[in-house]
């Protein structure tokens, strides 16, 4: 198995903020900005060509859902979603990148400074306000 579907299988523990039937939505442990998260399918998925299009309109709806997420719970101006095919891809697990942006962040072009979270505890208030925030988007208005 890879370390994406034993997040999944709850074998190896994350910072989760979303979590369906069919998607999980974790921190990524290395992040751009707190609030960096990865969005999975459950099942393992290599690459976005090999997700089964039934699958397509949940997975997507998950990204909409984060990157609103990212804009409404942790303040961002905008939101910066991506996703590799094999190259780059460090985990051959199919997985999305919801980032919230700022206007002169930093981030420019595809050279990033990734950065750490300051501890565990920052971490898990950062997963618990977008859990929060997430649940409440769900919410219809």
């Amino acid at each position: 198995m890879c370390v994406f579907c034993d997040i999944a299988a709850g074998e190896v523990s994350a910072h989760v903020v979303h979590s369906d039937d069919l998607t999980l939505a974790f921190l990524d442990f290395r992040p751009l900005f707190p609030g960096h998260t990865l969005l999975i399918p459950r099942d393992h998925v290599e690459t976005l060509a090999e997700l089964p299009e039934d699958m397509l309109a949940p997975f997507f709806a998950s990204v909409q859902l984060l990157s609103r997420a990212m804009e409404e719970v942790m303040g961002a101006e905008g939101s910066f979603v991506a996703m590799n095919n094999r190259v780059s891809q460090s985990v051959p697990h199919l997985h999305a990148h919801i980032v919230p942006r700022r206007r002169k962040d930093g981030l420019r072009g595809f050279f990033w400074p990734r950065t750490k979270y300051d501890s565990d505890e920052l971490m898990a208030q950062v997963a618990a306000e977008l859990r929060e925030g997430i649940a409440g988007l769900k919410t219809p208005t």
